[in-house]
């Protein structure tokens, strides 16, 4: 007989600013998940392969200058290693993505805030991942000044992003919200000042309807 043929994963990301709370969020909603028994694949753009990972030592760390195209591109490399050997293998496997980050990151901060085009950006991601796309995506939207002021309370030396100016982090989090505006159905989006506990019940809520 046949072994039964797995239940389709569950793809969620979560985007927004540096200092927004992603990786909280996405620590919680794992926990939430593991709890009730589903397996998870916890990733992150740049970085979720090993080649990823050397990609994110390039574009997040390096001390030289990356030219905005080369940057952009560096991070669509990634990115289809990342949805070619981690994201498409766990999903085909019934498993449930948590990633943090993915194509809207690029056309927020290498489209907006490096003012490159923003649609060429996209379509170098979707083509670079065969069209892929989120069951849901968690927009966590924070004023970049009070983003700021929780990256300086965490006292870490900034990448390369997070140490831009204060007009960058304006064009990015404008773009990020333009993007959800655009794709209402795919995009949860959550004010980032709210109480963690908050936001988490808000984004267990999205995604126990996705799982049924």
């Amino acid at each position: 007989m046949a072994a039964p043929v797995p239940e389709p994963g569950v793809w969620i990301t979560f985007e927004g600013g540096d200092g927004s709370g992603k990786t909280t969020q996405a620590t919680l909603l794992e926990q939430w998940l593991r709890e009730r028994g589903r397996t998870v694949v916890r990733t992150r753009e740049p970085g979720g392969t090993e080649v990823g990972r050397l990609i994110r030592d390039i574009v997040l760390h390096h001390r030289g200058e990356v030219a905005p195209r080369a940057e952009a591109l560096l991070y669509a490399a990634d990115r289809a290693q990342h949805l070619a050997t981690l994201v498409r293998p766990a999903l085909a496997r019934g498993e449930v993505v948590v990633q943090d980050r993915y194509l809207d990151s690029s056309v927020a901060y290498q489209g907006a805030g490096r003012v490159l085009d923003a649609d060429q950006i996209r379509d170098l991601s979707l083509w670079a991942t065969e069209g892929a796309l989120p069951d849901v995506t968690v927009l966590l939207d924070l004023e970049p000044a009070a983003a700021r002021a929780r990256l300086d309370a965490d006292d870490k030396p900034f990448d390369r992003l997070e140490a831009e100016k204060a007009e960058f982090h304006e064009r990015v989090r404008a773009a990020f919200l333009q993007l959800a505006a655009a794709e209402p159905d795919r995009f949860l989006v959550l004010d980032a000042s709210r109480p963690a506990g908050e936001i988490a019940a808000a984004v267990r809520a999205r995604v126990a309807a996705l799982l049924g």
